[in-house]
C-alpha cells in the first residue's frame, strides 16, 4: 500500500501521517478481501511456540 508523504520540516504537529495511513488500511480492510496490517491489537500478532 502506498504512504502517504511526510512533510519536509521536522518535528512538528501533523508531520508524521501514519494516522492517515490507518484510517486508509482500516477502509481497506472493511471493503477488500485483501487485509491490510493496521496496529498488532487489530491486526494480532502471531507468536512462536
Amino acid at each position: 500500500m502506498g504512504k502517504p508523504k511526510k512533510r519536509t520540516s521536522p518535528r512538528k504537529t501533523g508531520t508524521r501521517r501514519s494516522h492517515i495511513v490507518l484510517e486508509l488500511a482500516r477502509k481497506v480492510n472493511s471493503k477488500s478481501p485483501v487485509k491490510v496490517h493496521t496496529t498488532i491489537r487489530e491486526t494480532g500478532k502471531v507468536k512462536a511456540a
